[in-house]
């Protein structure tokens, strides 16, 4: 087999074998396929595409190149969940206990922000002395004990994966369907969970900006899924504003602590409920959708999801104090107010902007070595829709340094449009 005729095959448009697809990703991880020509490939699938078949066997070629998750050790149906990405995205610290409290396991490898999304494993550290690396061992008692826990992903988890990412990043081959897809579900397959929920985000703040592109790779996830034997269920939600009124990661991790408490409610509580129900319901623990919300609802008015939150830190070596006093969490120097320039109506977010604003602050990292500040960020206080007058707040600053404070406002400001229609159109967390 060679590495030219695959490519020229697919230049062509016709579709790959199995057993095409298992030579390329097993000869580029090893380094017997050069960049150029796993190069030349990708361009070929990014103007030719993939249909589901060989997708499929993309996805698993680049599972079978690393290590796979045994979680067999957790009793009963762990049910994983993945999202897109997006801006106050925290969906992840309110769904894993609420799972929980309600009877559900959640075994879950995350990620670093990157860009203008924030990352799971970056909000959690912002919890003093909490450690995101923990051996498998040590994840499955976490799991046992807590029902759910959130780790790092190990050192060789898909290292197929990981190669191609970093040569897609390069090539101007990132957004193509079947090669996201199969970024996704690999990662998610190879880490042991038996069933996966997943959000995929569309809007301005998510890598598909259109509603059909993002059901697209919905459908086609959740084709990969079931065809691997991980029974998988996706919704398709909003990010065409953050989900969550906090961006940054203390702050974040402070919001869902309200959520938890009751005392918050908004669009990130809402894809929460919905994400949380279809776990429950996959990993069967619920029968019906009403069933389930009932159990979350429970959870919340019990206090019992806020102390399987401050179990999973007291585990993994952090304060659980936090969940009851979050001045515990890092906090910024200054709080400082941004305000409207003009009166009129929230019509329009540009929300990708608003994460690089938060990235500008000290929050978030444009390279992967790239330290950030836990304590920076900004709290939201409008929303899509809103009236707001001139000089009112539409936002607070959480800042330690002003070195890029004057750039960061001058972009937010510029990505909330302020226009004089009473009505926007009409906006919702969830599509399906």
């Amino acid at each position: 087999m060679r590495m030219v005729d695959i490519i020229e095959k697919k230049r062509n448009g016709e579709a790959l074998s199995t057993e095409e697809i298992g030579f390329f990703i097993k000869g580029y991880s090893t380094g017997s396929i050069p960049d150029y020509q796993a190069a030349a490939l990708l361009m070929a699938i990014w103007f030719r595409g993939m249909d589901k078949r060989e997708t499929t066997d993309l996805t698993l070629a680049m599972v079978d190149s690393g290590d796979k998750i045994d979680l067999s050790s957790i009793p009963g149906i762990k049910v994983d969940k993945h999202s897109t990405g997006g801006v106050a995205d925290t969906t992840t610290l309110v769904v894993g206990p609420l799972v929980a409290a309600a009877g559900g396991h959640m075994a879950k490898m995350s990620g670093r922000g990157l860009g203008h999304t924030g990352g799971t494993l970056d909000k959690l550290e912002s919890v003093p002395g909490l450690s995101i690396d923990q051996s498998m061992e040590d994840f499955a008692r976490i799991v046992k004990k807590c029902g759910f826990s959130v780790i790092g992903q190990t050192g060789n988890l898909v290292p197929a994966d990981k190669q191609l990412y970093a040569l897609r990043d390069v090539t101007g081959t990132i957004d193509n369907v079947s090669l996201i897809a199969g970024s996704i579900m690999s990662k998610k397959i190879a880490a042991g969970a038996d069933r996966i929920v997943l959000d995929v985000k569309t809007g301005s703040g998510a890598f598909m900006r259109r509603l059909e592109d993002a059901r697209r790779l919905a459908d086609m996830m959740v084709e990969i899924g079931n065809l691997a034997g991980k029974p998988t269920h996706a919704l398709v939600t909003d990010m065409n504003q953050p989900l969550g009124n906090a961006v940054g990661n203390a702050l974040e991790v402070e919001e869902a602590i309200m959520i938890l408490r009751g005392e918050v409610e908004g669009d990130l509580k809402t894809v929460s409920f919905a994400l949380a129900q279809k776990m429950l319901l996959l990993g069967e623990v619920c029968s019906s959708e009403d069933e389930a919300l009932d159990k979350l609802e429970q959870a919340i008015s019990s206090g019992e999801a806020l102390k399987r939150l401050a179990c999973m830190f007291e585990q993994q070596g952090g304060d659980p104090r936090v969940v009851e006093d979050t001045s515990l969490l890092p906090h910024a120097r200054e709080i400082i107010p941004v305000r409207a320039e003009s009166s009129g109506y929230i019509t329009e977010m540009e929300t990708a902007d608003l994460g690089v604003c938060a990235l500008l602050l000290g929050a978030g990292r444009s390279k992967k070595e790239d330290t950030i500040d836990p304590a920076v960020g900004y709290w939201m206080k409008k929303r899509l829709g809103q009236r707001v007058d001139r000089g009112d707040v539409i936002a607070e600053f959480h800042v330690n340094s002003r070195e890029n404070l004057e750039e960061a406002v001058a972009k937010f400001q510029q990505a909330v449009k302020i226009g004089e229609k009473s009505e926007v159109p009409p906006t919702q967390s969830l599509y399906s």
